[in-house]
């Protein structure tokens, strides 16, 4: 059963001591370090500080391209202004000037309609004034909320693609090509760039906090850090005010954003703000999709509100986010092998997260589709209490990488939990 609720009173339990597994445990259970710059915001940081520069949202609207005269259409070569040209069908924006900006996505009208075509972008940065290659942006419709907790709430959401992380940037050009020979007529009405800057606040202090511990099974893993939200800066005023909670935990998914890697580790809650803000003001969510967010250092960071002991129902396996709970690893791990930081605050997490509702990371369970992913809904599929992304809906998340770590990160996870 669903619930939507305000608050959820939790109980305590004191942890037994369990033995620490690897190095990286604990690593992750003293103060985390500070991101770049850290030493010099402490002074002036307070619980709660509004953003030293305000976040903000530009929504750019896509037309019917008009490709420059002499244009064979193929986007790579330059027009009379030395820019890339668009190709001959589709929809795009031209080479435009912009207000600053970090992350970057397409959305639509429609968040029942798919988008059959390639989305492509290229922005331009502000540190140094070039282009980047243009990237293409994943535009199936993988990471949503179920449709009946939608409906529930009466709020309308939008089609989008997976949003994409370029750094500071000032200009920005796109195009959407249709499959095939299909002119622009068959893409989703109500195309719009949306172009992210997750403001700079001085909240962005990596230290996790203590938080109650409700009562659970026999074998709970140690409770890892956990960067809270109000410690990524997150604004509470975007999100619903209520919570929606289910049953249990059964199943943790395992995702990645299709992000960049090249990143630093400072970056990291800049990126989920953006994150949290495209799926919230652009695409129409009811907070940020994932429960929680691991970086390439390991960090653990709290996703969606409502409690990181609690069950709460997220936007992240469609047909599954009921009883799980989703991580997603900041980055692109097709063909990048994720890090032992990586797999380890994983393998914390889950045991301590699984362990709450007594579920061994090693086993699986019969898991019933609510429809819309992968699987008809009512569909009864046995998976594992820890699986990927891919295992509830037809996608390549969490990458080639990721998904092939997945047996070493439940081993570790049961070793953790001391069985």
């Amino acid at each position: 059963m669903t619930t939507i609720r305000t608050m959820r009173a939790f109980r305590t339990l004191s942890l037994r001591s369990l033995p620490l597994i690897g190095s990286c445990t604990a690593a992750l259970l003293v103060p985390l370090a500070l991101p770049l710059g850290g030493a010099a915001q402490a002074a002036d940081t307070a619980e709660g500080a509004a953003p030293r520069t305000a976040a903000a949202t530009q929504s750019l609207s896509l037309a019917e391209l008009t490709p420059l005269a002499g244009s064979t259409g193929d986007g790579d070569s330059a027009g009379e202004t030395g820019d890339p040209v668009l190709p001959l069908a589709g929809q795009g924006l031209p080479a435009t000037d912009t207000d600053p900006f970090t992350l970057l996505g397409v959305v639509w009208s429609d968040a029942d309609e798919e988008l059959h075509g390639t989305v492509e972008v290229r922005a331009r940065s502000v540190e140094t004034g070039d282009w980047s290659e243009w990237i293409e942006l994943e535009a199936n419709p993988e990471h949503a909320p179920d449709a009946e907790s939608v409906a529930a709430e009466g709020r309308q959401l939008r089609g989008g693609t997976a949003p994409r992380w370029v750094g500071a940037s000032d200009g920005v050009q796109a195009r959407v090509a249709p499959e095939g020979e299909a002119d622009a007529a068959a893409l989703p009405e109500g195309l719009s760039l949306e172009l992210v800057h997750p403001g700079e606040t001085a909240a962005d202090l990596l230290a996790p906090e203590p938080e109650a511990v409700p009562a659970a099974g026999d074998h709970v893993g140690p409770r890892p850090g956990i960067v809270i939200r109000s410690k990524w800066g997150a604004d509470e005023s975007l999100r619903e005010s209520g919570f929606v909670y289910t049953d249990t935990v059964k199943t943790a998914f395992v995702h990645h954003t299709a992000d960049t890697n090249n990143y630093s580790c400072s970056e990291a809650p800049a990126m989920i703000r953006a994150i949290y803000r495209y799926h919230v003001v652009s695409q129409g969510w009811r907070d940020v999709g994932y429960n929680f967010f691991v970086d390439r250092c390991g960090t653990i960071y709290e996703g969606r509100a409502g409690g990181v002991i609690e069950p709460v129902m997220g936007a992240h396996t469609a047909g599954f986010n009921h009883n799980s709970m989703g991580i997603a690893v900041i980055g692109s791990y097709g063909s990048t092998k994720p890090n032992q930081d990586i797999t380890d605050a994983i393998g914390l997490l889950t045991a301590w997260k699984l362990g709450l509702f007594d579920v061994n990371p090693s086993g699986s369970a019969n898991r019933t589709s609510q429809g819309g992913g992968k699987y008809a809904k009512g569909t009864t599929v046995r998976m594992n209490n820890i699986s990927g992304h891919r295992d509830g809906f037809a996608t390549e998340c969490p990458g080639d990488q990721l998904y092939s770590a997945l047996p070493s990160i439940r081993s570790l996870a049961s070793k953790l939990q001391g069985r």
